[in-house]
Parts: C-alpha cells; structure tokens; sequence
C-alpha cells in the first residue's frame, strides 16, 4: 500500500510510525518504518485488521475511475515461493497444528488456480504477471523471532535462511508474534540477498485474533491456518503485481490490488488447483470494474475478482 497522505498513528506497543513519502518520490511508496536514523524497506501493501483503516474509503464520487495504473516498474512473470516459520513456537506441535503443512499446500495450490489468475491481467517492463508458482516448501527457525515493526529484521531472516535466493524469489515469514495492538495483520517488502533483489512478506501469528479473521464456517482448517491463508493472499497477489521500487499497478490512493478488495468476500470458500479450498479475499481487477463483472469492494466498487 502507497500514499502521499500524512498521518500519525500507534500501531505497535511502544512504537510509533509515521506515513510519509520514501526515498522515491515518483512512486509515493509509503514507508511506515519506526522513527530512526536507518533506512528501512517500505512496508507495501499492509493487510489493516478488521476495523482498523486509516484510509477508509467512502466510495469513489462519479466519474471519478477507482482503476489501478502503471507506474513504470516491473512486475513478477512468475513465483519461485519458500515459506519460513520462525520462532520457538514452531517447534510446539500443538501450535503448529495444521498451519505448516496447510500453508504449503495453499501456496502449492495457488499456482495455476482462477485466483491466481485474477492478476494476470497486469504487465510491466519484464512482461506479464503469470499464475505458475514454484513452491519450494518450508524452512523452520526457532529462534526468537522479530515482531515485524522492523523491515529490515524480517529481510535479514530471510537471508539468514535462503541460502540461493532467486531473482523472483517470493519468502514469506511466519512469525509466532501476537499482533498485540498492531493496526495490521501482515505486509509485504522487498530486499537484497547476496545482491539479489527478493520479495518478501511478514505475518503475525494470527491464532484466536479477532481482528484478522475471516471467519470461515466451513471446518476445514483450523482457525489459524484459515487467517493465515486469507492476509496470504492479499500478499502475495500484490507482491506479484508490485513488486518494488519504483513501483507497478496501484491506484492514486495508493492502494494495490488486495488492498482494494481487502476483508470482502463473494462466495464461501474458493478452490484451488488442488482442489483445497478457502475463505479468501477477492483482489482488484480493472478489466472487471471496467466491464461490471466483478463484485464490489467495501467502497462499492464492482472491482474484485475470487476466480471461483
């Protein structure tokens, strides 16, 4: 998620960020890193938690397009995907429950489905955002984990721990971190690894959280897992779409395509090209906005797209 808009909020115990422009100014890339002296990654395409939205919309007044646009940048044709479970938690099988291997079979499923493909209408300087995602497993790390305020920390854990990372490498961290007073379930970035350019994700642990759970009924996950899967996919369907610096497809509020269709839903659970099934946010298409074949976000634009 991008702005230009100044605001002041807390939304992390004892720590207060700051919107304000990067470094990039022609990409107004919002950067909410803590108020220090170091340069930190910008936190992109931020999953705020229900009721919590600093950008609320009140739909878009007449004539006025809600349409995402091209900013200039590169976009990823295709997903190479390394999960990372880090924290003492992890090594717990009561908490692990089903979330390892749910996870790994979500982002497995992923590739190739009608949700992925709901971005694939998006293209930049390399090509064509593609549906094919490489899920190469998962890593543990039971060490303390970082509580995510801090960008950085999460891009060093990934380079801890992805010892050949590859250029259109998607690593998202999974940490056993409560969200506590956090406005925001999960975010994505991006960093460099041994010179490498690497798209990364943070997720707080999301277990019995009211305010980043999307409520699915069906009793086919745990709860957890189903949260999880859910900020998952707002994640990784922008981190495709808009990558990084300078920026590709968001809109002039700017908000990606997950974010545009954050905590809405068109039908009870989705199906992925394994045949599992979630309760999963739609992402924002602008051909379906365009032609009125999308289902309407909380503004009430028919934008959003699920490939059910």
């Amino acid at each position: 998620m991008r702005t230009k808009c100044l605001l002041a909020c807390v939304i992390l115990s004892l720590v207060t960020f700051s919107f304000s422009q990067s470094g990039d100014s022609a990409s107004g890339r919002q950067d909410l890193s803590d108020l220090n002296t170091q340069h930190e990654p910008p936190m992109l395409g931020i999953h705020w938690a229900r009721g919590f939205s600093p950008f609320a919309r009140s739909g878009a007044p007449k004539g006025n397009n809600p349409d995402m646009t091209y900013h200039g940048g590169v976009i990823l044709p295709s997903v190479v995907s390394e999960a990372i479970f880090w924290g003492p938690s992890w090594s717990n099988s009561t908490f692990v429950g089903d979330k390892v291997t749910g996870l790994d079979s979500w982002y497995t499923g992923f590739s190739g489905s009608n949700y992925a493909k709901t971005s694939d209408e998006y293209t930049g300087s390399n090509g064509t955002v593609g549906s094919t995602i490489t899920h190469d497993g998962h890593l543990i790390d039971t060490s303390t984990a970082a509580g995510g305020s801090s960008t950085s920390a999460i891009v060093a854990e990934v380079c801890k721990e992805i010892k050949s990372p590859v250029s259109n490498g998607y690593y998202p961290v999974y940490v056993d971190v409560k969200r506590g007073n956090a406005g925001y379930c999960a975010y994505h970035t991006f960093g460099s690894c041994s010179g490498v350019t690497v798209q990364v994700a943070f997720f707080f642990d999301l277990d019995g959280d009211p305010g980043c759970d999307p409520q699915d009924t069906s009793g086919l996950h745990s709860q957890g897992l189903a949260a999880l899967a859910n900020v998952s996919g707002h994640e990784l369907s922008e981190a495709r779409t808009d990558p990084n610096s300078p920026g590709a497809w968001y809109d002039k509020k700017g908000q990606e395509n997950g974010d545009k269709c954050a905590w809405t839903f068109d039908v009870p659970l989705v199906t992925f090209s394994n045949g599992t099934e979630w309760k999963i946010q739609g992402e924002w298409s602008n051909n379906a906005y365009n032609t009125g074949t999308g289902y309407p976000n909380s503004a009430g634009q028919d934008g959003c797209l699920d490939g059910h």
